[in-house]
């Protein structure tokens, strides 16, 4: 038990699942008994109107029936209720309860049973006023100096001060600049009212400068409002807080001084009236609420300030006094006096916990329990200590992330693609040029063992390829149940993509809370992306895959591409993707070969990876566990470089054309200032042809945006035809080389380091920082090259002819039998990996060379690099 907790002396919880805030709560005489004793008065979002007297017969006592002296349903929720002499004719206390689109004020007032059944309070409605605007919260007091009698002030939504003498209603005014409501309070002193703007200023309103302002019925235009009477609304003085306030609250216990205090977000400041500074106090909290009180000092106010901590602080000015734990959150806190007990401590909590306390201290009674001293069995606990460290060693040896009661999943996502693509394509926005764009659907399946709070699932395919719906939220899911979405996907860029897959992701929680997330992959088929086609037998680029099986016929292989009635003699078969390219796929009669052929480099990567990937599955089928695949021609390192160099190229205009926006921008911006400053002169100037310039460097800013947005799709365009190629080479480099899994993911990670490309971090820095840390660590020839130091910067360079070098370095150094790894000892690796009696070629030879334009750089398998000077 905590020393500092707050003393509980009476408590109820109201309602189930009702809401509550900061003006729900009120503390007063309300039924007028003149025994100074105050009752609790509480209304919430639903409507619910309570009154308590709470007199407990000890402190902690649970709530009795008679404690609640009202309790009525309204029919709209309660936004806020206050006590004051709001009915002329009587200075009694009435209820004022301001409702969204109504004021309404009841004279609360108890019959004396005549049996055991207590008192029977009721409410009598006095008169009401029905608002013309959505109100958020008001205050009262005797504006304008009068006597005996309280008037009220409706702040509304969109910033109009209502105000009400009472049964009539008075005028309205508009608050100048308006945005959003903040706080409301009054000041009798200086007959003002004070509010905090959404500019983060305190300001100040004279009620006579309100009273003789224009109407707010009668806002009009600038031309209206010079035909009108009234002056405009000035406010008395502004202060400048640097941040939104939770409540003000106006208090004077001395009638020479009146304070106004401003609970901000992150400070409390106490203001005099004329607007300056008393003190603030910075908090090192997120404060809730607050409610300042009377001091038993001479010139100090005492003030509670409550936090989203579950604290309750006492400050004297902005000394900390003291601190005690609640047991909720509280929105609202009052200080009330109930049977000769004054002072006691009255927070409500957004879910309806009405608590009376007041502040103490409980020792604590716990005294610890002798312990029996017995003799130590070294035996046992050496026993004890060899099983725990076996369990230690059994534990650590599985390597689990999750533990063992964790390997089956609470929630288990599955997705299924349809053999066939859709019947009625579900593409819609599609930029593909060809007539129509095919779509298949996916059916995804959620599979609960427990409760699953709060799932959401999340469905990603790379661009350009794109899903009918990617977001999809559901209810709590059961223990045993499932949930079913059926989306489809389609080609929506006008550009083949570097990968025909998708991820399905859910995000839940636990009944415990703890977030959990469950995913699963899928494959699409290649026919979304292109359709059976004539083969062509010329072609720019071609590659040949060797396998050590004889060749498959393609109707076997390719059953979705090839027509059936061409029997097993079909070993030419063409793709023509959406885009318009085409590639052709060729099988050997007398060879274990394979070609593929194209136009495009880029268009080999997706037709050689299914090729592979069925022959895989081909030969799985017929348990043949030796076949394998394996490249022994050259790879096409020049045709590569320019896929590079065109995407560099295009990333150098996306800079030209963000420094010409800006340089356009800031003299449009100058030219507008020139304008202005002509326009405001009261004596006519000529413009200089200012317009003329402001027109045209208006049409050279639009031109320039279009420019870098176009510029920016060819960017994009550019961006997946180099990644396919990319992951070209990386296939045949690995069966070049014969890589095993790891070095083929550490290749990837090298070559395939960014998902997206942008301007701050491209791909040609990253991949250069990726391949020169290889060269200096696994690729190494020398520990002096394992000295160098890499930057730790990566900045967009001026050219790629770096990239390249190290690009054809990386591969010379696989050549020469070198193996990727990231152990720190790859030079001691490297040393034994490398054949004795092949000789390296000088880094410095080889970044002397210089690639011939129009030549073609090739790595064959036995490792030589070969050059072949174009045909003019």
């Amino acid at each position: 038990m905590s020393l500092f907790k707050a003393r509980d002396w009476w408590s109820t919880i109201l309602g189930e699942k009702e809401e509550f805030d900061q003006g729900c709560l009120c503390v007063a005489d309300v039924d007028n008994s003149g025994s100074g004793q105050d009752k609790v008065i509480v209304g919430s979002y639903k409507g619910y109107l309570r009154i308590f007297n709470p007199h407990p017969v000890k402190p902690g006592d649970e709530v009795q029936p008679e404690d609640l002296l009202l309790e009525v349903q309204l029919r709209e929720p309660i936004l806020q209720v206050e006590v004051g002499k709001f009915v002329s004719g009587t200075e009694g206390l009435h209820l004022a309860v301001l409702h969204c689109r109504k004021l309404c004020v009841y004279a609360v007032s108890g019959t004396q049973g005549n049996v055991d059944h207590g008192n029977q309070y009721q409410i009598k409605l006095m008169y009401e006023h029905n608002l013309q605007r959505t109100a958020c919260n008001m205050t009262y007091g005797p504006f304008g100096g009068v006597k005996g009698r309280d008037l009220i002030c409706i702040q509304s939504m969109d910033g109009m001060l209502m105000l009400f003498e009472q049964e009539s209603y008075a005028f309205g005014r508009f608050l100048p600049g308006f945005l959003l409501p903040g706080p409301l309070a009054y000041s009798s002193r200086t007959d003002s009212f004070i509010t905090v703007s959404s500019c983060q200023q305190v300001e100040s309103y004279k009620y006579q400068v309100l009273a003789f302002a224009t109407d707010a019925d009668e806002r009009q235009d600038t031309e209206q409002q010079k035909l009108s009477s009234g002056k405009r609304l000035a406010v008395d003085w502004v202060l400048n807080i640097g941040e939104q306030a939770l409540d003000i609250c106006v208090v004077s216990f001395n009638q020479g001084v009146s304070s106004v205090f401003v609970l901000g977000e992150r400070n409390f400041f106490c203001l005099k009236d004329n607007g300056q500074i008393r003190f603030m106090k910075k908090l090192d909290y997120s404060p809730s609420c607050f409610i300042p009180y009377c001091s038993v000092q001479e010139g100090a106010i005492n003030t509670l300030i409550a936090n989203h901590s579950k604290m309750l602080n006492v400050y004297q000015d902005v000394t900390l006094k003291w601190a005690t734990q609640l047991p909720c959150i509280p929105v609202s806190v009052k200080v009330a006096n109930f049977q000769d007990l004054k002072g006691v401590i009255v927070t409500l909590s957004d879910d309806g916990h009405l608590q009376c306390s007041y502040l103490g201290t409980d020792p604590s009674l716990f005294q610890a329990p002798k312990v029996d001293s017995r003799e130590i069995n070294y035996e046992e606990m050496n026993a004890e200590m060899k099983e725990l460290q076996k369990i230690i060693r059994e534990a650590t040896k599985t390597q689990d992330v999750l533990p063992e009661s964790e390997k089956q999943r609470d929630v288990t996502v599955t997705a299924e693609v349809s053999p066939d693509l859709d019947e009625e394509s579900q593409a819609t926005d599609s930029e593909v040029k060809a007539g129509a764009v095919p779509s298949v659907t996916v059916k995804i399946t959620i599979q609960s063992r427990v409760t699953a709070q709060k799932p959401s699932l999340a469905v990603c395919v790379q661009a350009p390829l794109a899903v009918t719906c990617d977001q999809f939220v559901f209810d709590d899911l059961e223990p045993d149940s499932s949930e079913t979405v059926v989306l489809s996907v389609f080609l929506k860029e006008n550009c083949s993509p570097s990968e025909l897959e998708g991820t399905c992701m859910v995000s839940y929680n636990i009944p415990t809370g703890i977030p959990r997330v469950a995913q699963c992959n899928f494959s699409l088929p290649l026919k979304l992306i292109c359709f059976p086609a004539q083969p062509s037998k010329a072609a720019n680029h071609k590659l040949t895959i060797d396998t050590n099986k004889p060749p498959v016929s393609f109707v076997t292989m390719f059953p979705d591409f090839v027509d059936p009635s061409e029997g097993d003699q079909a070993n030419a078969l063409g793709f023509e993707f959406l885009t318009g390219s085409k590639t052709t796929l060729l099988a050997s009669k007398t060879s274990q070969r394979y070609r593929i052929q194209s136009d495009q480099l880029e268009d080999l990567w997706l037709v050689t990876k299914e090729l592979i990937h069925r022959l895989e599955i081909h030969f799985k089928k017929q348990n043949c566990k030796d076949f394998a695949c394996t490249f022994s021609g050259s790879i096409p390192l020049q045709e590569y470089f320019e896929l590079i160099d065109r995407h560099f190229e295009l990333r150098l205009n996306a800079e030209k054309f963000r420094e010409l926006l800006s340089e356009r921008a800031v003299q449009f911006r100058a030219i507008e200032r020139r304008l202005l400053t002509r326009f405001k002169d009261k004596t006519p100037a000529p413009l200089q042809h200012l317009d003329t310039l402001l027109e045209g460097t208006f049409r050279e800013v639009i031109a320039l945006a279009d420019a870098a947005e176009e510029n920016q799709a060819n960017m994009f365009q550019a961006f997946a035809k180099l990644k396919s190629a990319t992951h070209l080479v990386i296939m045949l480099i690995s069966l070049w080389q014969k890589l095993s899994t790891d070095q083929v993911a550490i290749l990837e990670a090298t070559f395939l380091p960014l998902a997206e490309d942008t301007q701050e971090l491209g791909w040609e820095e990253t991949v250069d920082a990726a391949v020169s840390y290889l060269l200096r660590t696994c690729l190494s020839k020398s520990s002096k090259e394992q000295a160098l130091t890499l930057s730790s910067q990566l900045s967009m360079p001026k050219d790629t002819s770096r990239l390249k070098k190290n690009i054809t370095l990386f591969c010379d150094r696989l050549a020469k039998g070198g193996r990727l790894s990231l152990s720190t000892d790859s030079a001691a690796q490297q040393a034994a990996v490398m054949p004795g009696g092949c000789a390296t070629i000088p880094e410095s030879d080889l970044e002397e060379r210089t690639i011939i334009p129009g030549s073609t750089a090739m790595f064959s398998s036995n490792g030589q690099i070969t050059k072949q000077k174009s045909k003019p």
